[in-house]
């Protein structure tokens, strides 16, 4: 069986950029992360370890977003290979999502979106 669960909607302030302005003052990024696993036994077990505890899920997110980046490209990647490592469900798919919001450019631009997908 194949569940999906999604962490959506991680609000962080982090300091990822090529620009030094970026590095000093930071900007505001919003992650998501969908997996897709099956977490089935936790039907009747009612035992997280049957399932994805969302907080492992945040605090990579958060953690990972410390480390400053030129490229949100990089830190996806990152968050990417620590879910793969950390988890200890067979994964059947995952998705991170990086939007970054209000990214400094010549012109008006809401948001800059980046997706890693398997």
């Amino acid at each position: 069986m194949k569940n999906k669960i999604k962490v959506e909607g991680i609000k962080l302030k982090a300091f990822h950029g090529c620009l030094a302005e970026e590095t000093l003052i930071g900007g505001d990024y919003t992650i998501d992360v969908e997996i897709l696993t099956d977490f089935s036994a936790s039907f009747e077990s009612d035992n997280l370890n049957h399932t994805i505890d969302y907080s492992l899920i945040y605090n990579i997110v958060k953690e990972e977003n410390k480390t400053p980046s030129k490229l949100i490209e990089h830190v996806g990647y990152r968050i990417y290979q620590r879910i793969k490592k950390e988890v200890e469900l067979d994964l059947f798919g995952l998705m991170v999502r990086i939007i970054k919001h209000n990214p400094p450019m010549n012109g008006q631009i809401k948001d800059v979106v980046i997706e890693i997908e398997e």
